[in-house]
């Protein structure tokens, strides 16, 4: 995936004339980058593509042809094995940017129901996993939907907290930012490395929702990993050995 840094539009030496800067799909620009262009009043532009051209007209009647390509409007009487269901009958090829995402999300369940089977004996730990998982599902299911988003509470904790911990642990954990090293310990290590892989799926939203996240897919994904690290320097702190830990 490219990425459009501010450095890179300071290199990029703009002639102070220009009104618009566009980008290519795919691209994931950085808030720096945007406020960059903001101050100097350009507007940020992402060349159409297929993917923001789609329309989600439905066939609603019966018919020898049930499925249409959300693009091209194209029928099949079959669904073709490179293409998957986008919403109803509306197919998408594999590679599109929302059903990467959602295999992203379904690659997090998967890592929080093995962690949860390696550490069944720490019911405080797998208690707040069965929560991570919680919030996955939630998340992916108002996707898949379409639904309004809204934002999901995580371990009882609006999101308004857990941005707040996760951005002052020494008033709540009593220690600086942790920087994960191998003495940590598996437990923490694995917290910390399903932290990083919310985060990839996050860009992965950020991919899907160019022109804006109406579902708040990437908020949430964004608080899940704050989420996450909560859980990191609470493991640190010896949180979980409290209910006899470890694997």
């Amino acid at each position: 995936m490219k990425v459009l840094t501010e450095a890179d539009l300071r290199t990029a030496k703009l002639s102070g004339n220009e009104k618009e800067y566009h980008v290519s799909e795919g691209t994931f620009v950085t808030a720096p980058a945007k406020e960059y262009l903001k101050d100097r009043g350009i507007q940020l532009i992402w060349d159409k593509s297929q993917y923001q051209t789609m329309s989600y007209q439905k066939i609603t009647q019966q018919s020898s042809h049930p499925y249409m390509d959300a693009y091209t409007k194209k029928t099949y009487q079959k669904k073709p094995e490179e293409m998957t269901h986008l919403q109803g009958n509306l197919l998408v090829n594999k590679t599109h940017p929302r059903i990467v995402l959602r295999g992203g999300l379904d690659f997090l369940q998967a890592r929080v129901v093995l962690l949860q089977a390696r550490y069944q004996k720490n019911k405080r730990l797998w208690e707040e996993l069965n929560e991570v998982l919680r919030f996955i599902r939630e998340i992916l299911g108002a996707e898949v939907k379409g639904e309004s988003g809204k934002e999901l509470i995580l371990f009882g904790l609006r999101q308004e907290e857990i941005k707040e911990m996760s951005h002052h642990v020494r008033e709540y954990f009593g220690m600086d930012h942790p920087v994960p090293d191998s003495s940590m310990g598996e437990m923490a290590l694995e917290l910390n490395l399903l932290r990083t892989q919310v985060r990839e799926v996050e860009l992965a939203a950020a991919r899907a929702f160019l022109e804006g996240d109406e579902l708040l897919v990437i908020q949430n994904l964004n608080r899940l990993s704050s989420g996450i690290y909560i859980l990191f320097c609470r493991c640190l702190t010896g949180y979980y050995e409290k209910e006899g830990g470890g694997p």
